[in-house]
């Protein structure tokens, strides 16, 4: 059977698969590893960052717009994943993704001009790992849980901490000792080897092969849980792109992306630069990015639960208030470069901040559910990777300009809050409630064009 076919259990033998766990958790499991690796081969240019400007001594604007180049390119291809995921389902596109970014890492290793890193480094290790991580599980995994949506993601994304914890330091050795191209050469061969095998086991709903979200057994009749929804006229609607984009809601959603990815990717570009000029070992420096990773994995798995019991709003306000706090220690780190600073700007970031992953599939998900989920959460992440292409950039430029990141640290704490205020004002929980909030649940009026009126 065809990864995206659906069917009803007495049309395809494959619909009588069998296994003593739910298969919504192998692929939280798949996704695991596959963050653990992909996401932490893109977040190593931050290591090779001082490094290859070390060697070619460019502009900071010149050598961080790499990695925005890649954002840029991955911001078009966005929106027509989500659409080939509705249509194919995820398999194609993680492969593809994969085999992308595995070859422009290792091309990355031939680069002598900055155009040839533009196109490597840039270009395929940007689009292709937007094709295997955070935009096409969010796309997807929301399809297998409902009830347990937040937390099944949630843990599917920790593995970017654990991967952070053991690739980013082993990886600044190997830089360390054999320079950048080393490092590309060996996370070229880690995504390609490891990776690709592993994803054929992909699947797009969970009744492709006879069951139904969070693992009970599909009957043939439909397993859309009505339960919680709150705006029955909204949820009727088959909402396609171009719906979608008539809404207010998509554009509060598409503002509150673009202001956190901003914030999350100038922080990271710049980070281990940042450390090393204000005092810190680039030992240091290095561990910090893991670190950081690392201790998201608690706070992203509890937050994500959290977000099932109390609503994705909260979850989202909390993890930017984290990056806000992230944002003012660096800041503060620059005239007192002390231990302590250290640590709150790595467990603000980490444990808070990263909390974003764990609602950022869910959100969309459960605003525009449907059959053209995909590729409307495609067109909101668009905005996101845009955000995620534009923080790098002003922040090394605003650094050429006045020497300095507190510019930049200043305007992410701004974009944070506009981000909050965004998300609170698309209301999710408007349309349906998650699983904690299902007993509270009371209908809502709504007008003639299928539109809440607000209380």
């Amino acid at each position: 059977m065809s990864e995206n076919t659906s069917t009803s259990p007495a049309a395809s033998p494959a619909t009588h698969l069998r296994l003593p766990f739910f298969y919504g958790w192998l692929l939280v499991a798949i996704a695991f590893v596959t963050m653990a690796v992909g996401v932490n081969a893109r977040t190593a240019f931050s290591l090779l960052y001082p490094s290859i400007l070390d060697e070619f001594h460019w502009d900071r604007g010149v050598t961080a717009g790499v990695f925005s180049f890649g954002f840029l390119l991955s911001a078009l291809i966005t929106p027509f994943i989500g659409r080939v995921i509705d249509r194919r389902g995820p398999r194609i596109v993680v492969e593809m993704g994969i085999a992308t970014m595995g070859a422009g890492l290792l091309l990355a290793t031939l680069a002598r001009e900055p155009w040839q890193l533009y196109l490597t480094l840039g270009a395929m290790c940007g689009g292709g790992v937007n094709c295997f991580t955070y935009v096409t599980h969010s796309t997807y995994l929301p399809h297998w849980f409902v009830r347990r949506r937040g937390l099944a993601i949630s843990i599917a994304f920790s593995g970017v901490g654990i991967g952070s914890i053991t690739i980013l330091p082993w990886l600044q050795s190997r830089i360390a000792s054999g320079g950048w191209r080393d490092g590309c050469l060996i996370l070229g061969i880690l995504v390609l080897v490891l990776l690709g095998p592993l994803n054929l086991l992909l699947k797009r709903r969970p009744e492709d092969i006879g069951l139904a979200p969070d693992g009970a057994r599909s009957t043939g009749a439909t397993s859309a849980n009505t339960e919680n929804i709150v705006d029955h006229a909204w949820a009727a609607i088959d909402w396609t792109l171009l719906r979608a984009l008539r809404t207010i809601r998509f554009w509060w959603l598409a503002l509150g992306y673009f202001g956190s990815l901003f914030v999350w990717y100038a922080v990271q570009v710049h980070q281990t630069k940042y450390l090393t000029e204000i005092g810190f070992s680039a030992k240091n420096a290095a561990w910090a990015l893991g670190l950081v990773s690392l201790v998201a994995v608690p706070g992203q798995i509890a937050l994500g639960q959290l977000s099932d019991r109390v609503g994705r709003e909260w979850v989202w306000a909390i993890a930017n208030a984290g990056f806000v706090i992230c944002c003012l220690a660096l800041i503060l780190l620059a005239g007192h470069p002390t231990m302590a600073l250290f640590w709150v700007m790595i467990i603000a970031q980490g444990t808070l901040g990263y909390g974003l992953t764990s609602v950022m599939g869910p959100i969309p998900a459960e605003i525009f559910a449907g059959r053209h989920a995909g590729g409307i959460f495609g067109m909101v992440m668009l905005s996101g990777i845009l955000g995620g292409a534009a923080g790098p950039w002003l922040a090394g430029l605003l650094h050429d300009l006045t020497g300095s990141y507190t510019p930049a640290f200043s305007i992410c704490i701004g974009f944070n809050a506009m981000s909050i205020l965004a998300i609170w004002r698309a209301a999710p929980r408007k349309v349906r409630a998650v699983a904690g909030r299902i007993k509270i649940i009371t209908p809502r009026p709504h007008n003639r064009q299928g539109q809440a009126h607000e209380p």
